[in-house]
């Protein structure tokens, strides 16, 4: 005997429900599975998904942190090497007589 799921406005409801044949589970009532950024400790749990965006949002900020610095160490070689491009074309030119 199988148990259908239904999906139902997550406004004012429970979770999940039983009723006869049916499981009624909220939209939003969301498994997940991963690390706690904040505790560091492994999630695999199921709970209302407007619960879960707290820790979401210190995951999507500590990530964004790490794409910043990456972006800031390239933009600094990208710097580093233009300025080195500059300096040998300047040599070349002053070799060549030319300015």
């Amino acid at each position: 005997m199988a148990l259908d799921v239904e999906f139902f406005c997550p406004l004012g409801s429970e979770c999940e429900t039983a009723e006869g044949k049916v499981i009624k589970r909220c939209a939003w009532y969301t498994k997940m599975v991963g690390l706690d950024p904040n505790t560091g400790k492994e999630v695999d749990d199921w709970a209302c998904a407007m619960s879960w965006m707290p820790m979401l949002q210190v995951e999507m900020s500590s990530t964004n942190r790490g794409q910043t610095q990456a972006l800031e160490s390239f933009r600094n070689e990208t710097v580093k090497g233009q300025e080195e491009f500059n300096k040998i074309v300047k040599q070349r030119n002053k070799l060549l007589g030319e300015h």
